[in-house]
């Protein structure tokens, strides 16, 4: 399966993902995403300018507002 980066607060979306047979890795810094195909974020750290620094060439999943389902329901939609 899939290396997926999720921010250290997602815990239920890292149980889940895990489960679904992914293999999880805590998102504490840039390097951390380097090697992923996917990454999921919380969205609080999210920059007022709206301006990002591309670290990853994958898809970045929000999961700000959503639930643990929608979440994963993403992941396996963007890595399909």
């Amino acid at each position: 399966m899939a290396n997926i980066g999720v921010e250290p607060t997602l815990s239920s979306v890292k149980t889940a993902l895990t489960e679904m047979g992914h293999q999880v890795v805590d998102l504490n810094s840039e390097k951390d995403a380097a090697y992923c195909d996917c990454c999921v974020i919380s969205g609080q750290d999210k920059d007022m300018m709206g301006a990002a620094d591309t670290v990853i060439a994958g898809p970045v999943i929000n999961a700000q507002g959503a639930t643990t389902e929608d979440v994963c329901q993403q992941v396996a939609e963007k890595l399909s």
